[in-house]
């Protein structure tokens, strides 16, 4: 008989392309890859309902779920309707209490209803807010791995992000945090996998560190 495959679903951070997975391989006769892709959320979407929306894309029980950033708050919110063999938040967020000060002024300033007009045609600013670098010299990157610029998604996800309101890390996630991470500098604490030089883009300049260790994580 032919064993059971595990099926992995990805979910790529804010604005980004699910190509940042392009490198993430496991081996194929245990695991099948799923990418998942953000969807234009509807007018006055909670995140509560937006995560049950996407829900409907894990077709298979029993499966593992990553999300990385905006795209690890998120795959919170979704766990909390499916049955899962293995939940991993990356780049991201245990609680609201970790969002930095920035993100914090943002809320109570209600700042953050003027920055998407920005964003949406700025590919500089995108790339800063959603990745934590500048694009010097690597534009045609950028481009290729910020792929969603539509104005009521960018209103949306950074009015969810920074509104977000859970109190405590989930109790059955893994976090794997990088310690050079400029978007959530204060999210290695607690019980965090911590990747030494990890940066908020880790999930691609450090692809060989999850290929070598999830199917080990995922297993435990």
């Amino acid at each position: 008989m032919v064993p059971k495959k595990t099926h992995v679903y990805l979910m790529p951070g804010m604005a980004a392309s699910p190509t940042i997975f392009e490198h993430i391989n496991l081996p194929k006769a245990q695991y099948e890859i799923h990418w998942l892709e953000w969807q234009i959320p509807l007018k006055e979407e909670s995140l509560q309902d937006y995560a049950k929306r996407m829900c409907e894309f894990i077709t298979e029980d029993n499966a593992v779920l990553l999300g990385v950033s905006f795209g690890g708050i998120l795959v919170q919110e979704m766990s909390r309707y499916l049955n899962l063999k293995k939940l991993f938040v990356v780049s991201s967020v245990k609680s609201h209490h970790e969002l930095p000060k920035k993100f914090k002024l943002l809320k109570i300033t209600k700042a953050y209803k003027i920055l998407p007009t920005q964003l949406a045609g700025r590919i500089d600013i995108l790339a800063k807010y959603a990745f934590g670098e500048t694009i010097k010299k690597r534009v045609d990157l950028y481009k290729k791995y910020l792929s969603v610029n539509d104005k009521a998604y960018l209103d949306w996800s950074i009015k969810q992000v920074v509104c977000w309101d859970q109190e405590s890390p989930h109790p059955e996630a893994i976090y794997i945090h990088g310690d050079k991470d400029a978007v959530f500098p204060h999210s290695c604490q607690g019980e965090c996998i911590v990747l030494k030089g990890g940066t908020h883009i880790m999930i691609i300049n450090k692809y060989k560190w999850f290929n070598e260790n999830l199917p080990k994580l995922i297993e435990s």
